[in-house]
């Protein structure tokens, strides 16, 4: 079973989050067998990944950043969050309390040390804060873990 990392933009404008929803589901559909997914399970494209990897028959593992993560989550993200965790295969917990940059960081490179390939919802753009989307590819490509981005062309994660 081959083992997939997400890492990804939170709270995308809903045509975008679509779009990058059907085309993970279309890439896990053609893969021979289900796959291994590791998650932060933050907004936007981790919960998307998640749920698209448990509806096609795969599992997850669930990467907690800090004691405090789920605070720091946006109010409408809480409740997909619960529930992913709950059906999460395992979950691994950082040491940290407080949800910062590092803690973030922390954990995408505890992800990379856990997987095959990481998938990218990323613009391209440079991260906004360290730890970001633009720092977790950067990462995985200096450690030669595969990269596959997706984004829709012409799309903004402004709203």
């Amino acid at each position: 079973m081959r083992t997939i990392g997400i890492t990804g933009h939170q709270a995308l404008p809903d045509a975008v989050g679509t779009e990058v929803d059907a085309r993970i589901r279309r890439q896990l559909a053609a893969r021979d067998e289900p796959v291994h997914g590791v998650t932060c399970l933050a907004d936007g494209a981790d919960q998307i990944f998640a749920r698209a990897v448990l509806d096609t028959g795969g599992h997850i593992t669930v990467i907690v950043p800090a004691a405090r993560y789920r605070d720091g989550l946006a109010e409408h993200a809480r409740l997909s969050y619960d529930e992913l965790l709950a059906r999460a295969g395992s979950v691994h917990r950082l040491h940290h309390i407080e949800s910062t940059e590092q803690s973030h960081m922390d954990a995408s490179t505890t992800m990379l040390g856990r997987i095959d390939e990481l998938w990218a919802v990323w613009d391209g753009q440079p991260a906004r804060g360290y730890g970001g989307t633009a720092d977790v590819v950067a990462l995985a490509r200096e450690h030669a873990v595969p990269v596959t981005v997706f984004w829709p062309e012409g799309a903004s994660r402004d709203r």
